[in-house]
């Protein structure tokens, strides 16, 4: 039976570069950073579980970063080695725990914000810098459970931008966000419950560049502060007035930093 590959983007010749999405997002959210490197890398940018074009999010069982990071195996064979991961949110968690099950075949990796809130858990019990996450994740759970995505997302959207974000989204991005939000108790148990110690990610000796907006959340510069600290060869750059979302909101000034980044390591 051949393997199940799922659906990617793909652009560029040279080295591999995996980018991967942040939650109620898709593979599409790259295409700015793919055209700027495709002149010197091979670009890929699979979807994850329930997002854009990749598989609906399993209704039978749990679902952990691992299974994420399986999902995107193929698509990380296909780069080749030494490839570099890149990684926003929720697909900056799954790029870290990628690079941990191979890192013979990780250059350099890229990150910004990964919401690795179980490293907060484990620091302190509740209540701590995730509570409010989790707040979110409770409230977009409330109105799933009344049959209202589109209330769950703006309490989900609202959270990651800032208040009313949700009500000036274009009316044709809205659907396939709510759709996505639905997935929002999955995403979170994955990153509440995600078991690797914060030790284990000071094994990744390869450069990484961890990016933060300084208008983020709590819950993500908590994560940021605990893994800036244990990662051995991290550069952190800081984003004057960008929040959780600025690859998405801000793309060009993300990716210049992404490419300089690459053109040094």
């Amino acid at each position: 039976m051949e393997p199940f590959i799922p659906y990617y983007r793909e652009s560029g010749n040279g080295p591999g570069v995996v980018c991967f999405h942040a939650n109620a997002s898709s593979s599409a959210q790259w295409r700015g950073l793919a055209d700027s490197l495709a002149s010197k890398f091979h670009v890929f940018a699979p979807d994850s579980l329930g997002a854009g074009r990749g598989p609906a999010w399993p209704s039978d069982r749990v679902v952990t970063l691992s299974d994420e990071a399986a999902l995107a195996e193929p698509v990380l064979a296909m780069a080749g080695e030494p490839l570099v991961l890149v990684g926003h949110s929720y697909g900056a968690a799954v790029a870290l725990i990628a690079a941990l099950q191979n890192p013979a075949r990780v250059r350099a990796i890229v990150l910004y914000e990964p919401t690795l809130f179980a490293l907060l858990d484990a620091e302190t019990p509740p209540p701590n810098e995730a509570d409010g996450i989790r707040h979110t994740v409770a409230a977009a759970g409330r109105a799933l459970d009344c049959n209202d995505p589109d209330a769950a997302a703006e309490r989900f959207i609202d959270y990651w931008m800032e208040p009313g974000a949700w009500q000036r989204t274009p009316e044709e991005r809205k659907a396939p966000i709510a759709k996505a939000v639905a997935n929002v108790r999955g995403w979170a148990h994955a990153l509440l419950n995600e078991p690797t110690p914060l030790q284990t990610f000071r094994s990744l000796e390869v450069p990484v560049l961890f990016m933060v907006g300084n208008r983020s959340p709590q819950s993500s510069l908590g994560v940021a502060r605990l893994l800036t600290a244990t990662l051995p060869r991290v550069e952190l750059v800081e984003f004057e007035g960008l929040g959780h979302m600025g690859p998405v909101t801000h793309p060009d000034v993300v990716n210049a930093e992404i490419m300089a980044f690459l053109e040094r390591v």
